[in-house]
């Protein structure tokens, strides 16, 4: 499943621009959230993969680490989620609906419910294919 949802990159406290962007959940990976942004001039896209259970604490409380945090901002509704990428070509702050990734995460539950995430894994499985590999 897959959500386009208007992304807004911060440049400023008084600037910022509109992305386009996405959100995709696959419930055989489903820890897992997948972002793509697509590059201001649209020849490209950046692709991030986030914690799902990071994405949904971001719409009550500052949550992150390494590379990515997040937090909620807009007052005492929360009306948007802000997430901070750092990597060693660069960073940005972004700015989501809130409205729009709690309706994304509504979906990947409905999907998958929290807690319920390791029933879809097959470590066997996994652990094979690993020791086929080396």
């Amino acid at each position: 499943m897959a959500h386009e949802l208007p992304v807004r990159l911060v440049l400023s406290h008084d600037l910022s621009v509109p992305i386009r962007a996405a959100l995709r959940y696959d419930a055989d990976d489903p820890y897992a959230v997948h972002a793509v942004f697509h590059t201001l001039d649209q020849s490209g896209t950046v692709e991030w993969f986030l914690s799902r259970d990071m994405l949904a604490r971001a719409l009550s409380e500052r949550t992150g680490h390494g590379d990515v945090h997040m937090w909620p901002t807009g007052g005492s509704g929360h009306d948007a989620v802000r997430m901070a990428l750092r990597s060693p070509a660069g960073s940005a702050l972004l700015e989501f609906p809130a409205q729009d990734v709690e309706s994304f995460l509504r979906e990947t539950w409905s999907a998958v419910p929290p807690g319920a995430e390791s029933s879809r894994l097959d470590l066997d499985a996994e652990l094979a294919q690993l020791l086929a590999e080396n």
